[in-house]
């Protein structure tokens, strides 16, 4: 059964290059999967290394133009951007459900979010400065300039692809760089849509090219000669992959990649505030987000109240039709991930994980879809396979601590180092916990809020390296020059 895919307009142009739209590419076909119901929703004829070629022909033949353009025009440009995806909101949003079954609730968020990106980004476009350098050694001016790289390969996941494309695509372009987007085969219809966008905002063609594709077109894309450097976000075996197929040419790659996030309950934390929070983490993205905090580290003396309380508010978790007003969780993407956190989940408990909801597929109406419902799991040992490793699911584990240090030890007790959430009313603690957090992002009494184009955001360990957002974005996309200038 599940829940059809209502009659919507989708994109038709799976390839923009060199400011032209094209239907398909010369790859291979790819039937697309609405996960709510199992139907294909449109067979898409994918790009190829052919196709990429083209693309990164585009792009080059573009950059001189675009990199002597002075800032003002491209901050007009990302500024018209911005206003064509706010003016168009209304049709982005059925698109982001019928990609890959995000909640249509969520729709207007992230197309504010997307043009926020370009309207922040673009203000920088403009104020790009170099700065001078007092010198020593003998007479001379020194100075230093930002240039762009040239070329940004911009390979993004099917979780929120425009999210994390505008993510990427707002600062490179502030920066001066010209981008060959890939957008997921399993999740292709927003970026589609935003390249009908950049068109119509008056990009020059070449600035920005679309190629839509699997695996082996980001390969392609990775081993390119003509692209400058590549960002990623995405897995962490996918970003090993992407490194040892750059190193031959020492390409640089910028990495974004997954999370263990822990969320830090002390009893001196508003109960009930940060229980609401913590189910955040399961339910964000239908479970599906790389900085989702899922692994809930509560001080013992309050754990089973805590406890009680998220298995009483994952009760009013309606999971159903994505394009339902009031439905606040969806489908996972697929088959292949809900056996996948199904069998995690399983594991879990016979480890002596306490399902507290949740563990099941579920049936009935949500037959057919790929449905698995907010799952919660208490009494997780911190060594255990599912405290450790990324669910990429509607699951929380629920782990007690004893002291301070401790939960800081447990927090950190991963591989990852994404995001950290901290909840308490002790200003002091706060502060102090913070700072010993192993994550490139810490919010105390949030969940997400954080998440915004004027902040950086990354990750530590293997979350990956450099920053997306507020001024360290933007000097991901530029690389240094020094002048020095001999006055004797």
């Amino acid at each position: 059964m599940g829940f059809r895919m209502p009659d919507i307009s989708l994109p038709e142009h799976a390839l923009m290059i060199g400011g032209k739209a094209e239907a398909g590419g010369t790859g291979e076909a790819f039937a697309h999967i609405y996960p709510a119901s199992g139907e294909t929703t449109r067979e898409i004829r994918l790009a190829s290394a052919a196709d990429v070629d083209r693309a990164v022909a585009a792009a080059k033949a573009a950059q001189a133009a675009w990199r002597a353009m002075p800032g003002d025009k491209r901050r007009d440009l990302m500024l018209k951007l911005a206003s064509a995806i706010e003016e168009r909101a209304a049709e982005m949003s059925p698109l982001l459900t019928a990609e890959n079954g995000s909640i249509l609730l969520a729709g207007p968020h992230m197309s504010a979010d997307a043009a926020q990106k370009f309207r922040y980004f673009g203000g920088w476009a403009d104020k790009l400065e170099g700065r001078t350098v007092p010198t020593w050694g003998g007479p001379a001016h020194d100075y230093v300039s930002y240039e762009p790289y040239g070329t940004i390969g911009v390979i993004v996941p099917w979780n929120g692809p425009l999210f994390a494309a505008t993510m990427v695509m707002a600062p490179a372009l502030a920066a001066g760089n010209c981008l060959v987007l890939k957008a997921p085969e399993t999740a292709p219809w927003s970026l589609m849509k935003l390249m009908e966008l950049v068109q119509r905002a008056g990009f020059p063609p070449g600035v920005v090219n679309l190629v839509t594709g699997g695996p082996d077109v980001g390969a392609a894309m990775v081993e390119h000669p003509g692209i400058d450097k590549i960002e990623f976000i995405g897995s962490g075996a996918t970003a090993r992959k992407i490194l040892g197929s750059a190193a031959p040419a020492l390409k640089p790659v910028g990495l974004e990649l997954g999370g263990k996030s822990a969320v830090l309950v002390f009893a001196d934390a508003d109960l009930q505030a940060a229980a609401k929070r913590g189910l955040s983490g399961g339910v964000s993205a239908n479970g599906q987000g790389c900085v989702n905090g899922t692994r809930l580290l509560v001080e013992r003396t309050i754990y089973e109240p805590y406890v009680q309380m998220l298995g009483a508010m994952a009760g009013h978790i309606k999971v159903g039709d994505p394009f339902a007003m009031d439905t606040v969780m969806g489908p996972v993407i697929s088959e292949t991930a809900l056996e996948r956190i199904h069998g995690l989940v399983k594991r879990g408990a016979a480890e002596g994980g306490r399902v507290v909801c949740g563990g099941e597929r579920m049936g009935g109406d949500h037959a057919g879809g790929t449905f698995y419902p907010l799952t919660i799991l208490a009494d997780v040992a911190p060594g255990s396979e599912i405290a450790r490793h990324e669910v990429f699911g509607p699951v929380l584990v629920v782990t007690p601590f004893d002291s301070e240090e401790e939960a800081v030890a447990l927090a950190n007790g991963t591989d990852y180092g994404l995001g950290a959430y901290v909840h308490t009313t002790n200003l002091a603690r706060a502060h102090r916990v913070a700072g010993q957090m192993m994550a490139g992002q810490v919010q105390v009494n949030g969940s997400g809020e954080a998440m915004t184009p004027c902040v950086p955001f990354g990750g530590m360990k293997h979350s990956g390296h450099g920053r997306l957002g507020g001024i360290e974005g933007l000097r991901e996309f530029q690389q240094v020059r020094n002048v020095w200038i001999n006055l004797q």
